[in-house]
């Protein structure tokens, strides 16, 4: 090894989301004069307006740091900020790839909770060194000697000893961390000599410089007049400029092994880069890639469209977005109702939730956003393969299914014993199958198979509710099995609305059904005439109720003619109805209840 890499620490940090992750590395940045009291700020790492309105952080962010310690030796402190809410655990895994070791932070007044032992599970399977530090001992609430035993039954190798206790928002304490990180955390490995082999763990679009990735590299050298291959997609490009993020981009002339940085790349098109590529040089390429990320694959799907602007600058908006955000996927649809737009695909609710916003904040976008579903595989008559369905206005129609199966997942909860009754009530009422029971130390571990679907609208957040935050979830993918599934159409003045089917299971389509059109009747834009809303299932109407006209008809004229309401059941005319998203919200709320 060489003595410059003896001085580089590449670390980040993991917690469950509000526990202190942003101002501990607030203050470490401060501590080690990366910034200026002129430049301190709140939340400094997290850049984007929506993730200080969340108070979450949802991209990570790279920062070089120097320590000097007592003996005078200056270290280079590379800094990867992650992600706390579970919607984000593909950002907690992307950054932990770019390091050698974690901090494992946890709040003193609320101990051990849900990611704090999702993460935790990551950074042991990373073979990551990982130092327990409990933060807000200052404040009244604090029970740091009961936080303190939690760590202990996390793992035997936490001891009251290596169990960094500190405040991170007044800066107590946080000069231990700092000194922890140079004595615990591992030195990178890596030959400055060798064929370079780059990890791209993050990248952004820039409208004037293209596309910037961030990049650990793991083996060799890159000066700034090189020509780099991105092995993906082999695309060649030359170096506009590179650098380190200082916090503020700075540019360098070379990064070694060991070091993390940027590259500005000059490149115009979002797709030619993909999150976990393998970066060489053009002229002297590596043998092979390096072992990279898993493909992410979204949990639900919903549909994007512009409301007050152009497709134009929403597919601009969404292929930026898409390019910094590898869990995002999409592809071009196209509505009756709405016209063009996007069919995206996203972890869950959370993760739609921000990526709408991001589209607000950052392009000017208001979108629409249609009913969230997860992916079905259907088998229909005549056909020798199944089809699989991430729209549900393409559900076939029911005289020709054979059969519906919709994937399911293992859900792991650990929980303390006195909270396993409601977990399981809550598990149960979501479709949930008991699959394992076991007991870890003082804890309860209980797997489920549990539909995607239900674990995607809102599961986590009823989870921390009712174990009071205590218990924690780990999903893996299981298989598809039969579900008895059925597609409901909204019709609204006898017009079916597409952008407001969705697809449900049978036992809950009646009572969906009925709440649904009980909701849409005060939510739709009025007409001269009543307009009827129903929830259709296989070709009946299971749930009526009417939209009242804006005022009583005053003649006879004005009452619709039997020709026109037979052309409206006909499903001749086309709904000319603007749909607020009041309408979709109504429709997302159902399905989280």
């Amino acid at each position: 090894m060489s003595t410059r890499q003896e001085f580089i620490r590449n670390f980040a940090i993991i917690a469950h989301i509000d526990h202190g992750k942003s101002t501990l590395a607030d203050r470490i940045m401060e501590m080690t004069n990366t910034i200026s009291e002129r430049e301190a700020e709140d939340q400094l790492l997290d850049d984007l307006s929506v993730e200080k309105a969340h108070g979450v952080t949802v991209k990570s962010r790279t920062v070089r740091n120097y320590f000097i310690d007592e003996r005078g030796d200056e270290y280079q402190y590379n800094l990867i900020d992650t992600p706390g809410h579970v919607d984000f655990n593909y950002e907690v895994s992307r950054s932990l790839s770019a390091t050698d070791g974690v901090l494992l932070l946890v709040d003193a007044t609320k101990g051990v909770q849900a990611q704090t032992v999702a993460n935790y599970r990551l950074a042991k399977e990373a073979n990551l060194v990982i130092i327990p530090i409990v933060n807000k001992i200052d404040t009244a609430a604090a029970e740091v000697d009961a936080t303190i035993a939690q760590l202990e039954d996390l793992d035997d190798a936490f001891t009251p000893d290596n169990i960094i206790k500190i405040s991170a928002k007044s800066g107590l304490h946080v000069d231990t961390v700092l000194t922890a990180i140079r004595d615990r955390i591992p030195a990178p490995k890596g030959d400055e000599h060798a064929d370079l082999q780059a990890l791209v763990f993050d990248s952004k679009f820039d409208p004037y410089k293209g596309i910037i990735v961030q990049a650990r590299i793991v083996q060799g050298t890159l000066n700034s007049n090189d020509q780099v291959l991105f092995m993906a997609n082999q695309i060649k490009s030359g170096i506009k400029e590179m650098g380190v993020f200082a916090p503020l981009m700075t540019p360098i002339k070379q990064l070694k092994a060991g070091d993390v940085g940027f590259i500005v790349t000059g490149i115009k098109d979002p797709e030619a880069v993909k999150v976990g590529d393998t970066i060489t040089l053009a002229k002297q390429p590596v043998a092979s890639a390096l072992p990279g990320y898993q493909d992410v694959e979204p949990m639900v799907y919903a549909g994007l469209y512009p409301r007050g602007s152009e497709f134009k600058d929403l597919k601009i908006g969404i292929e930026k977005l898409a390019l910094n955000d590898a869990a995002f996927q999409y592809e071009p649809e196209q509505s009756e109702a709405l016209g063009m737009g996007f069919r995206g695909g996203f972890l869950g609710i959370f993760h739609l939730q921000i990526i709408r916003e991001r589209l607000k904040e950052e392009f000017g976008l208001d979108v629409l956003t249609t009913m969230p579903n997860s992916t079905y595989r259907v088998t229909v008559k005549n056909e020798d393969e199944p089809i699989y369905v991430e729209n549900p206005t393409q559900f076939p129609d029911y005289g020709q299914i054979m059969l519906v199966e919709e994937p399911y997942m293992l859900a792991k909860m650990t929980m303390p014993n006195e909270m396993l009754n409601d977990v399981m009530r809550l598990a149960e009422g979501r479709r949930g199958e008991l699959v394992d029971l076991e007991t870890i130390g003082a804890m309860l571990l209980v797997t489920y198979r549990m539909p995607i679907s239900e674990i995607a609208y809102d599961f986590f957040n009823e989870l921390k509710s009712v174990s009071h935050g205590f218990a924690t979830l780990s999903t893996t993918f299981d298989q598809y099995q039969p579900s008895d599934l059925v597609r409901i159409d909204i019709a609204i003045d006898y017009a079916k609305i597409d952008a407001l089917t969705f697809v449900v299971h049978r036992l809950k389509a009646n009572r969906m059904g009925i709440e649904i059109v009980d909701k849409l009747k005060n939510l739709i834009p009025r007409k001269l005439q009543a307009m009827p809303v129903q929830a259709i299932v296989e070709g009946r109407a299971i749930a009526r109720a009417d939209v009242p006209p804006l005022r009583k008809a005053q003649a006879s004229g004005t009452k619709v003619s039997k020709k026109q309401q037979q052309m409206r059941r006909q499903g001749v005319k086309k709904s000319d109805i603007e749909l607020p998203q009041a309408v979709f919200d109504a429709i997302l709320e159902m399905n989280s209840n």
